[in-house]
């Protein structure tokens, strides 16, 4: 068998060359270490996406001299299945793994999965209530403990799938969950390490609490939704919805006199209960006679002072406020500053205590309490107020503000630390925006409550001992009594806190406890710090601080120095992804498709589930179908991940468009389609030229085209090198798509077929032939981090490089060549306008005749260009691509001095006059249809004025929509198009 390697003088690579096509598929099936791949008739994504995948396939043999590249997966959350946020996170990082990989570069990316405490809680116990109608309660501690961990092992495994399904680079050997033994570990090691350095202590603070849960929740737990006026919310546990939006006001009677009074202004009377001050601003000259005196509480008997704080507005209401400590955060650190009393009068179950009221909800004793003030006289009325109403993203309970003993970790120092790794460049957060954020955050950091009051989560390793009032850290009993031994001379009995630690606490502790930390293992030494840490922009101080802060106090160096953030994923109109629109599209939707009656079944599962209220089904189900009338068509999962990373991710809103990620399949159609054609012609010209083929083409004698397709290939991998660096996925997706979509498909490859077909332009054919295995072999790779399934695929079936990996970049641009076919494409554009316009179609030749055969002086005339004045050396030099690209037999080039030719419409374009020969039937044919389009350029002119009117009316900025502007901004660029198209056919027929 006759085979040989030439150097590939373009990308260094071998290629490898055959006498004839029997020769080389002998060798594919026997010493090539590519797979013998013969390409299906048309792209099929999950026929493609089903093959065995080699994440290593692209990488090179010599490994970098580079640094690992290292970082983590965000680790999803065990609540359910991974959503196009996830998927967008994931696109991103396994782009970079693969981009680093393919220069050679040792990567580690670490998998992992939270245990998410509070959320996967509350999925479980509906789960049972559902199934099994019990609570956890009923289980007890323990069993239910047991219950979570059988969810987890569901989840787990289906989410492990997903990520398998993407085709990712994640080193599986390395996965991590939270609660697993080494990171439970690292979670006792950090916080003994902290409590033993005085950071974390126990105390009395106001936090939010969920009555639904019974445990404090974090901020980022806690949804703040906007009621402009008097709104009926539901709340769990009661039968009613409650109604908020309401400015209450009542009086209290100043002591000792008959008829002086303050009267405040509250949204929460229930919580009348536990005021201990009332308060007015020092610099409000109606109650400054009153400041330093006291009021009569009209509940509890006795009386409360007047007090004097910055913090009250004079311009709200009456200018005067309650003050409860115990229920509401402003209070209690007013009540901090004057030394006020905290009387807590609203339990855990979100039942008040105080005996007249005990275990009456809260709202519903907001109404008795009320009817009681119109009782004694005191109520003044109410208003409607516009607020915000604090919700518990997990149980949809309205949080209940209360003071508990809590487990605190003093951020202060970390906080300033943290900030100035910023401010002094040791820390990089590529989106300048994001600083501010992130300053604002850390200057004004409180200290952080760390702890839960949940079944499910790192039981926090403190031991209580009561006979001396005494906290101890350990990582066990027998430690915490062998500590407590040398502080207190007593190893007296002591009790293990029942609280957990927040989510976020072990999540923080994930760049250095993935490595085996706190072992000085090699894999801490070697990846840690992490290259980069890229996640949403949502969680910069929810995770990306936390994980700053502990990281450098525990392990002494910054965890990471690069921060890229990326946004949120909505819909095509810029909505957030929500259950009761109807918009909420899964990764697997994409990917296999999915019918009207399949997303409707969706819904209604989630309805069965108790994650959609019965009230929003029908809303939802309606948004649906408004979305997706026809379903979502099948796109497979490189669509997928090359529709996300086309976004620019730095954005705050991504808009999600399903059509556009079908789009993107039709891309991957074109790609498999050309080079399907590519192998096609190679084997063609092998059996043509037989061993005349094996004769090399020098860079010299490659024909023009064929130098400005490399020219413009080395222009796209320096462009993807670039944004990469920048991290500007959308910027590489972009030029990808231009070279292979369009320069390469639609001009390139329509360029060279009138000499592929022509087998005695030898040196042509073969140069043709060349340069198509050298486009194809590095635009395949560089494709590889975003549609890595189908680029490998195509790849495996090109003859052999024995190089792999990203190209070296040869200089090979040549732009004044490249400003020719730039010239040259403008003058194609026009003349397949003219065409168009006129409908110049092969249907007008005489019945029986084609084009290839016929050669009458009509068809010259019929599909004949004359250009005016145009270089003719270039004419001349590019002729053939001009009649190849417009699809015209003959070209005729004029002096500038030459009469317009008979029979011909004109146009211009540039400096530059083309005539198209145009039969008059034709011509007449456009005369009548303008006669009736003239009558709907009117209509649309009036279309365009009213909605111009429209979009630039008052407050039509501040008040509008996203989707409103979005939709409107798509008519006006349509209407615009529709008249400047019938303007423009009105000019040539004139």
């Amino acid at each position: 068998m006759y085979r040989l390697y030439r150097q590939c003088k373009l990308c260094s690579n071998r290629v490898a060359i055959f006498r004839n096509v029997s020769d080389k598929r002998r060798w594919l099936s026997t010493g090539n270490p590519q797979e013998n791949i013969e390409l299906a008739q048309a792209y099929k994504p999950q026929e493609v996406e089903q093959l065995p995948f080699d994440n290593d396939y692209f990488t090179p043999s010599s490994p970098s001299k580079e640094p690992p590249f290292s970082l983590i997966l965000p680790p999803p959350n065990i609540t359910g299945t991974l959503h196009l946020g996830h998927v967008l996170t994931v696109s991103i990082q396994d782009a970079l793994v693969k981009w680093h990989k393919i220069h050679g570069r040792l990567t580690m990316w670490v998998p992992g999965l939270d245990h998410a405490g509070i959320a996967t809680q509350v999925v479980v116990e509906k789960k049972l209530w559902k199934e099994r109608g019990l609570t956890r309660d009923d289980l007890g501690r323990e069993e239910f403990v047991k219950e979570v961990w059988k969810w987890k092992h569901e989840k787990s495994s289906s989410i492990i799938h997903q990520l398998k399904r993407l085709n990712v680079d994640l080193n599986w050997d390395k996965e991590v969950f939270t609660m697993d033994i080494d990171r439970s570990k690292a979670v006792t090691k950090a916080f003994v390490t902290l409590f033993d350095q005085g950071l974390i202590y126990q105390a009395d603070y106001i936090v939010n609490w969920s009555c639904t849960l019974q445990s404090a929740v974090s901020d980022i737990e806690v949804e703040h939704i906007p009621v402009e006026g008097p709104t009926d919310l539901p709340v769990p546990g009661y039968e009613k919805a409650v109604k908020f939006g309401l400015l209450f006001k009542f009086a209290y009677k100043v002591e000792g006199s008959h008829d002086e009074e303050l009267v405040v202004v509250t949204t929460r009377p229930e919580t009348v209960l536990g005021d201990t001050a009332v308060a007015v601003n020092p610099k409000d000259p109606r109650y400054l006679h009153l400041i330093g005196k006291r009021v009569l509480h009209p509940f509890r008997g006795g009386s409360i002072p007047v007090i004097s704080d910055d913090f009250v507005d004079p311009e709200f209401g009456s200018g005067v406020v309650k003050v409860t400590p115990a229920h509401d955060p402003i209070d209690f650190e007013v009540a901090k500053r004057h030394n006020l009393k905290s009387l807590s009068v609203i339990n855990e179950k979100g039942c008040l205590s105080e005996s007249n009221f005990k275990n009456i909800q809260r709202f519903e004793a907001r109404e008795i309490i009320l009817n009681q003030l119109g009782e004694m006289g005191l109520l003044r009325g109410s208003q409607p107020h516009k607020t915000t109403v604090p919700i518990c993203s997990r149980s949809r309970d309205v949080i209940e503000f209360l003071v508990r003993p809590q487990w605190f970790l003093n951020c202060t120092k970390m906080a300033a630390r943290a900030a100035a790794d910023v401010r002094e460049g040791r820390l990089i957060i590529e989106q300048k925006q994001f600083e501010r954020v992130w300053f604002q955050w850390l200057d004004n950091i409180k200290d952080w409550c760390i702890s839960r009051q949940l079944c499910w989560g790192h039981r926090i390793p403190a031991y209580f001992f009561p006979k001396h009032n005494h906290w101890e850290a350990a990582g066990s009993l027998e430690e915490a009594k062998a500590k407590a031994s040398k502080r207190l001379n007593d190893n007296m009995e002591c009790k293990q806190s029942e609280d957990v630690l927040d989510t976020w606490f072990s999540s923080a502790l994930q760049p250095f406890s993935v490595f085996g930390w706190p072992q000085k293992t090699q894999e801490l030494s070697t990846y840690y710090p992490l290259s980069l840490m890229e996640t949403g922009h949502d969680i910069l101080f929810f995770w990306v601080a936390r994980m700053v802060m502990l990281g450098t106090q525990l392990t002494g160096c910054l965890p990471f120095h690069r921060v890229q953030l990326h946004g949120m994923i909505c819909d095509s109109h810029g909505r957030k992804m929500s259950k009761s629109l109807g918009n909420v599209i899964t990764p697997e939707e994409v990917i296999e498709g999915a019918s009207l009656d399949q997303l409707k079944d969706t819904l209604k599962r989630s309805f069965e589930s108790g994650l959609l209220p019965g009230k929003e089904l029908k809303k939802a189900f309606e948004g649906q179908q408004k979305m997706f009338p026809q379903g979502i068509p099948e796109c497979g999962a490189d669509a997928l991940r090359f529709t996300l990373l086309s976004h620019n991710s730095k954005n705050h809103i991504i808009n999600f468009d399903v059509n556009e990620c079908h789009t993107n399949k039709l891309f991957g159609n074109k790609v498999f389609q050309a080079t399907k054609f590519a192998l096609i012609w190679i084997n063609k010209v092998c059996e043509v030229q037989g061993s005349e083929f094996d004769k090399r083409v020098t860079f010299e004698e490659l024909t023009f085209i064929d130098r400005w397709i490399l020219s413009r290939l080395t222009f796209m991998l320096k462009a993807i090198e670039s944004a990469m660096e920048g991290g500007n996925y959308h910027l590489a997706t972009a030029a990808l798509k231009n070279f292979l979509y369009y320069e390469f498909c639609d001009i390139y490859l329509e360029a060279i077929k009138t000499n592929l077909k022509n087998h005695t332009r030898e040196c042509s054919s073969r140069g043709h032939c060349q340069t198509l295995l050298s486009c194809l072999d590095q635009s395949l790779t560089v494709l590889f981090p975003f549609m890595p399934a189908m680029a490998q695929h195509l790849h495996k079936s090109l003859p052999q490089f024995s190089e792999k990996g990203f190209p070296k970049i040869t200089d090979l641009r040549n732009e004044i060549l490249e400003l020719e076919i730039q010239d040259v494409m403008e003058l194609i554009t026009g003349i397949r306008r003219l065409k168009k316009i006129f409908n110049v179609t092969y249907k007008y030749f005489p019945e029986g005749l084609t084009l290839i055969v016929l050669k009458s002086s009509q068809l010259t005339v019929f599909f004949s260009v004359f250009l005016l004045p145009f270089n003719q050396d270039l004419a001349e030099k590019f002729s053939q691509i001009i009649k190849d690209l417009s699809k015209i037999h003959t070209l005729h080039i004029l002096s500038s001095t030459c009469p317009k030719p008979e029979g011909t419409v004109e146009d211009s374009i540039g400096r530059n006059k083309i005539y198209l020969t145009v039969p008059e039937v034709l011509k007449k044919a456009l005369e009548v249809d303008l006669d009736k389009i003239e009558v709907k350029r009117g209509k649309l002119v009036k279309e365009l004025e009213k909605l111009n009117q429209h979009i630039f009316s008052e407050g039509y900025i501040e008040k509008a929509s996203v989707e409103t502007k979005e939709n409107d901004k798509r008519k006006l660029t349509k209407i615009t198009e529709k008249i400047a198209r019938i303007d423009y056919m009105r000019k040539l027929t004139r």
